[in-house]
């Protein structure tokens, strides 16, 4: 068996699908930034790389809360998942709040911002899918009852 398989055999099913799906959202972050570059010069630099680094931060830290709660009962499960998500929207809502208030749309860009988060989340979501459906994970299902 190589080192690499090995090394897939032996990760957790989180770190899989973050591998899997940060790879296809760093090619598009790449992408859009510079594509950004060519369109909107720096300012549409800067909106990209914000919407990169806060879109790939997210979803890292809900794969994060994923693998930590791995082992928990449900309802710690569950209130984790909620908490993790209040947190994510509040964070969220402020650094948006922050960046409108305190820069000017001549320094970050906003339509790069925009596209840049949508392109990013879609990669990030479709690569995560494909990782998820390369695991082939066995669910345990319940018994039925003779009828």
């Amino acid at each position: 068996m190589s080192n690499l398989s090995a090394h897939s055999a032996s990760a957790s099913s989180e770190e899989q699908m973050w591998r899997g799906a940060l790879l296809p959202a760093l090619l598009v972050a790449a992408l859009c930034v510079a594509g950004s570059i060519a369109l909107r010069k720096g300012p549409g630099a800067w909106g990209s790389l914000l919407a990169s680094l806060t879109v790939v931060l997210f979803f890292s830290v809900h794969l994060g809360i994923s693998a930590i709660s791995k082992n928990l009962d449900p309802i710690a499960t569950m209130a984790l998942a909620m908490f993790s998500y209040f947190a994510k929207v509040m964070v969220m809502g402020a650094f948006l709040l922050i960046v409108t208030k305190f820069s000017s749309p001549a320094t970050v860009n906003r339509a790069a911002f925009a596209v840049t988060a949508l392109a990013i989340t879609a990669a990030w979501l479709a690569g995560e899918i494909r990782a998820f459906m390369k695991l082939k994970l066995g669910l345990p299902l319940p018994l039925q009852k003779d009828k």
